[in-house]
């Protein structure tokens, strides 16, 4: 495709996602009383899926199933008799008005069309992260959660806990200075990648249909490598080492920081790096611009962002022996007058290069805190009328779509610079065809 084709269909892309907020409602939820329960709806049952279940089990009614594997469906069967059964989410919607909410948990590649069909019919949407596959499906759902009125939440849970809070006011009460850099680290990916061809075809089980399973992504034979629990190295299916922790891990800079989007991004590192799935490692450098923070202007910010076991360097004036970067999924911050190291959810600080730190005087609470950190009952309360849920997608979506662009770069091949209001790659052209996808018949979201 060139160059030409390729900026309009983003624009089409860009332009159908703003259309998602104006106009009118398909449907529009009902009002449910906080002292009610909610009917619940599952796509994907295993996995994340079934915590989610446990939960809408114990404290809401759950009233159908939806998976592509039968052999899933039959185990929820057994758990939840009283529950429809469906293998189609877009049938099930069609089938059964009487739901209120949906939790999505699949694959990363049918997180959008799963979502944005059951905000259409009018239900309350929670979706695992990242919240979408590409860059053009958030800013679609972001809207599309105003447009359609409904409760939202994206499953990072990390956002509802106490630690992650508690992090964001020990850094604004400038302990350790203005914020200028900050290091994400994991030890994804634990699953199968660098893979440079595709894997052999094999018979597709009886107990699964493939068709549904590929949902949007482009057609190619079935092999056990991709379903159950390796798709998510591939490109066409899943986000990788990024879309899998980072939508964890940058929540707490995108929260302690005020971050939003940033204008530059650049794979620094890779290793084993092809056309088929994501590399077995790679550090990525994030630039986020100057901000304004009420009366306050906050300084720019490189983020890196780190995989495959990789971690950053210890801080100058840190000994080796005390590389600070210990814990699998680690958050590093630096600021002018000092260090903090915290795990991938704020958890467990530690102070570095500051010799006053042993003076440190925690500061009074600011944020609301989450009941019981509980991520999920913090979204069904939103669904039954209360405050908004703190991952909604006007928070979520912008965090993804920084999450996705550091796979834009790692695919490209170069750094990117770009353009959030009119999203696109402003000096890569072709990297724009990764900021969108081209649907199957009938898999197109809008």
């Amino acid at each position: 495709m060139n160059a030409g084709k390729m900026d309009r269909r983003i624009f089409l892309m860009g332009a159908a996602a703003a259309a998602v907020s104006c106009g009118t409602m398909r449907n529009r939820t009902t009002y449910v009383s906080p002292n009610e329960k909610l009917n619940t709806a599952h796509i994907g049952v295993m996995g994340k899926g079934q915590g989610h279940l446990k939960h809408c089990h114990d404290f809401e009614n759950v009233v159908a199933l939806c998976d592509v594997d039968k052999r899933y469906l039959d185990i929820g069967h057994e758990r939840y008799p009283n529950a429809r059964m469906f293998r189609d989410f877009r049938v099930m919607l069609e089938k059964m008005p009487e739901i209120d909410a949906v939790v999505i948990a699949t694959p990363d590649n049918t997180h959008a069309v799963a979502a944005m069909a059951a905000m259409q019919h009018g239900k309350h949407v929670y979706v695992e992260k990242p919240l979408t596959y590409c860059i053009s499906e958030t800013r679609m759902l972001t809207h599309a959660a105003r447009k359609y009125n409904v409760a939202t939440q994206m499953g990072n849970q990390g956002h509802s806990l106490d630690c992650m809070r508690a992090l964001c006011e020990m850094i604004w009460s400038d302990v350790i200075g203005a914020v200028h850099e900050v290091h994400c680290w994991t030890d994804r990916p634990i699953w199968p990648q660098g893979i440079s061809d595709p894997l052999p075809a094999q018979p597709v089980p009886d107990y699964l249909d493939w068709d549904l399973w590929l949902g949007p992504a482009h057609e190619r034979p079935y092999n056990e490598g991709y379903h159950p629990d390796n798709w998510r190295g591939w490109f066409d299916f899943g986000t990788g080492a990024l879309g899998d922790i980072g939508c964890h891990t940058m929540t707490t800079p995108f929260k302690v920081l005020d971050l939003y989007a940033p204008t530059r991004v650049e794979c620094i590192k890779i290793e084993g790096q092809n056309h088929q799935t994501y590399p077995l490692k790679s550090i990525i450098r994030y630039e986020f611009p100057e901000r304004k923070k009420g009366r306050k202007t906050l300084p720019p910010v490189s983020l890196y962002w780190y995989d495959g076991g990789l971690k950053p360097p210890p801080p100058e004036g840190v000994p080796e022996e005390n590389h600070p970067c210990a814990s699998s999924n680690g958050i590093l911050f630096y600021g002018s007058n000092g260090c903090i190291e915290c795990g991938g959810n704020g958890e467990n600080p530690q102070f570095l290069l500051h010799a006053l730190m042993n003076d440190y005087v925690k500061p009074e609470p600011v944020l609301e805190r989450i009941p019981n950190e509980d991520h999920r009952t913090n979204w069904t309360t939103a669904c039954k009328g209360g405050k908004p849920a703190c991952s909604n997608f006007d928070f979520a979506g912008p965090l993804t779509e920084a999450v996705l662009l550091g796979n834009i770069a790692l695919r490209a091949r170069q750094p990117i610079e770009w353009d959030t209001k009119k999203m696109k790659v402003t000096n890569v052209p072709e990297a724009n065809r990764l900021v969108t996808r081209i649907y199957r018949p009938g898999w197109n979201p809008l």
